[in-house]
């Protein structure tokens, strides 16, 4: 059997999990994507770990596509031959993938479900006609002055707000501003970096960040992990550190699980943000695809369940089990090491595994030293990743202050 998977630029989700479970699924996987060299590298690095005793990785075949555009990625895959599924894991590329598996009378997700989730406005007007939560939000289109903000569209609204790209990821460009000189200001200093990108103006939603991941093939809907986030203060929201949480909270996970429901979501790997407001959950963004930046490793590996490889099946027509069963008495704290400053990375440790009084801890850098960066104020300052893992929280996070207190990261000018 034959998966064609779409993707961007490589990532860990995809080399480390997707990848290995294809090839444990026995599925040979077609790569569309627009930048091949730099897969078929992540692919031999993985291949090279494989030999040592990692997982092993799929029969591969990578092809240039403009994976942005639906029309050539079904050209391409007909080109190729027929597939037995078709999937993604990329924010940007939800949509595309599931046109393609619909034009193949595949199982996928519903192309519309995938672009609510992806258009934070359309997101924000469906949640409000299925009224199950109003949200002030205004739409800035590509190229429109933002004085023209001006126009009414901005009456009522509850300052500070946030502003942010309406097809945006990984809090790239989300400011929180104070007033409506201020949002004029950003504005222009987002239109200098993305002049082709629309954006919107939200109502900030305070409170205490939370995630919640989920899995459906269609008909069931699990919820199997929830997270707590820590942010950086404001104006920025950068995700420092993730506690997995004993059990999923309520009333938010059925109120979340609801308004995904409402969205059309519940085929796949979701990835849900939103903010505890008392008794009340409020939906930041529904990232249609697992969760990132190494959480959705973590989570295979601690909690038992095969979530890549469930993941893949459902996208092969396959439902999943009415349990997903897994451990309930794992704990994780993922943290984060961010930059502060731009600069020339100088100092900083390598990748370790070590395990000690019942914790394991993974660092992974994710900055080469010598490398040179400005000050993104995204996940994109991230200069490694510390997973901590084992059954005790406060040895857990003992074990995380000792090794950040012993480790030293130098930036230079």
């Amino acid at each position: 059997m034959r998966l064609h998977l779409l993707a961007l630029n490589p990532t860990d989700s995809v080399t480390e999990g997707f990848l290995p479970a294809a090839a444990r699924l026995g599925l040979a996987v077609t790569l569309l994507t627009d930048q091949p060299d730099a897969h078929r590298r992540a692919y031999e690095r993985h291949a090279e770990s494989a030999a040592g005793g990692g997982e092993p990785l799929p029969e591969l075949d990578v092809h240039l596509c403009d994976v942005r555009d639906f029309r050539e990625v079904i050209g391409r895959i007909s080109a190729l031959g027929r597939p037995d599924a078709v999937f993604t894991n990329s924010d940007h590329l939800q949509t595309q993938a599931a046109l393609a598996a619909d034009y193949f009378g595949l199982p996928g997700k519903d192309w519309r479900a995938a672009l609510r989730a992806k258009n934070k406005a359309q997101l924000r007007r469906s949640l409000a006609e299925a009224g199950l939560d109003a949200v002030f939000c205004a739409e800035l289109a590509p190229g429109e002055d933002p004085d023209a903000l001006g126009d009414g569209r901005l009456d009522g609204a509850p300052f500070p707000c946030v502003l942010k790209p309406r097809e945006g990821v990984a809090s790239e460009d989300v400011v929180l501003v104070g007033d409506a000189r201020e949002l004029a200001s950003r504005c222009r200093e987002i239109r200098a970096r993305r002049p082709d990108a629309a954006l919107v103006v939200e109502e900030y939603l305070n409170g205490q960040l939370h995630t919640l991941e989920t899995l459906g093939d269609g008909t069931a809907l699990h919820a199997f992990a929830a997270f707590r986030t820590r942010l950086s203060p404001p104006p920025y929201f950068i995700e420092e550190r993730l506690d997995l949480l004993p059990a999923l909270p309520q009333p938010h996970s059925e109120q979340v699980i609801a308004q995904l429901k409402a969205l059309g979501i519940g085929f796949g790997i979701c990835h849900t943000e939103y903010v505890a407001q008392g008794d009340r959950a409020r939906i930041i963004e529904v990232n249609y695809r697992a969760i990132g930046d190494q959480c959705d490793l973590v989570l295979a590996g601690l909690l038992g369940i095969p979530l890549f490889e469930h993941t893949l099946r459902t996208h092969l027509g396959q439902p999943l089990p009415a349990d997903l069963g897994g451990r309930t008495d794992g704990r994780v704290r993922m943290e984060y090491v961010c930059a502060e400053r731009a600069g020339t990375l100088k100092a900083a440790p390598g990748a370790s595994d070590t395990e000690h009084d019942g914790v394991r801890l993974v660092y992974r850098p994710w900055r080469e030293l010598g490398e040179e960066h400005p000050l993104y104020r995204t996940n994109r300052d991230y200069l490694g990743v510390l997973r901590a893992t084992g059954t005790d929280e406060d040895r857990i996070d003992r074990a995380v202050a000792e090794f950040l207190a012993a480790h030293r990261w130098e930036i230079v000018s």
